[in-house]
């Protein structure tokens, strides 16, 4: 397998999906002649054309609604938004128009239509532009909504996400475009959405996780290892479809559970998942889960307070410790 970056990996996905059907394009605000504003699209406007990668004005909820009239209509459209704060301008259309197509039609008109872009914080981005959002995305029925943590899942998610026949969003973390990564070539590989994957197995405690955090995850996991704790990291990929299934088995496994997310604690991902848990390992567990999130505040823009506000590989390990009672 080749090793390349996830900006590279979304790239390729995209690549092989226009390649493979003419009804896919991709439309978003600069994602022709300026590859997009982190490069994911490059190339692809002198590889396929300006009908199948449309640059947009500055209008959200216009170019959405322009991807799910198309969609309706037989294409398959992927909708780059420059950053998912920027969606919520499009709320309406996401949330009101592409979830709710195929129920309030009574199944005569499916939405094919996949909604992309990075999330979360960076660095020094301010309260406005470091929201991990997805959330409040898998709160409604009629979407699914899928995080990538790797190049390898952000290639094989979006690709499952363009073939699927119901809208997808599909929330890139902003940090990891240029991570590197082993990439299946395959034009085929293709990872089904609602399948979650444990990225280390282990014993002892399982940390539960998407997106972003699954390196934090995994580099939490191996101080745990030199104090003598196997921790098991399973990243959950798909947040809607949720892979129960596999959740629930690394908790019968560990009997202890810590949920790691980006994203603020209140009616977030991570409180769902706990709720899950109670109600399917309640008599597997040894300990409460417990949570590791971001601060309960719109994130600061100064360098420190933003640093405490992020979850972190020390608040991971304090609470894999207090679940085993260390």
């Amino acid at each position: 397998m080749a090793v390349i970056t996830y900006r590279d990996a979304l790239n390729q996905a995209l690549a092989e999906e226009l390649e493979r059907d003419p009804d896919v394009f991709l439309m978003g605000e600069e994602v022709g002649q300026y590859d997009g504003a982190y490069k994911v699209s490059r190339g692809l406007l002198e590889r396929f054309g300006e009908r199948r990668v449309v640059d947009t004005p500055i209008t959200e909820l216009g170019f959405a609604g322009l991807g799910v009239g198309a969609a309706m209509a037989g294409l398959r459209p992927v909708i780059e938004f420059m950053t998912w704060n920027f969606a919520i301008l499009a709320n309406d259309q996401i949330i009101n128009s592409a979830a709710k197509v195929h129920y309030m039609t009574a199944g005569q008109f499916s939405c094919p239509i996949v909604f992309r872009g990075p999330t979360g914080a960076a660095l020094q981005l301010s309260a406005q532009h470091s929201q991990a959002l997805e959330a409040s995305y898998a709160h409604f029925p009629g979407l699914k909504v899928v995080v990538p943590g790797t190049p390898a899942d952000a290639k094989g998610l979006l690709k499952a996400a363009i073939r699927d026949d119901d809208p997808v969003l599909v929330l890139e973390g902003e940090v990891l475009y240029a991570m590197k990564g082993e990439v299946p070539e395959d034009p085929d590989f293709v990872i089904p959405l609602g399948v979650a994957e444990v990225k280390r197995a282990g014993a002892d405690v399982s940390i539960l996780t998407h997106g972003k955090m699954v390196n934090l995850a995994l580099q939490a996991a191996e101080r745990l290892a030199k104090d003598d704790v196997d921790a098991e990291v399973v990243d959950l990929r798909s947040l809607r479809p949720l892979d129960l299934d596999r959740v629930v088995d690394s908790v019968r496994k560990t009997n202890r559970a810590v949920y790691l997310e980006e994203g603020w604690g209140y009616s977030g991902i991570g409180a769902e998942v706990v709720a899950q848990v109670q109600e399917n390992a309640f008599d597997w567990l040894d300990a409460p889960v417990l949570r590791v999130h971001q601060t309960d505040a719109p994130m600061p823009y100064s360098k420190e307070l933003e640093k405490l506000a992020k979850p972190s590989v020390e608040r991971t390990i304090e609470a894999c410790n207090r679940v085993l009672y260390r």
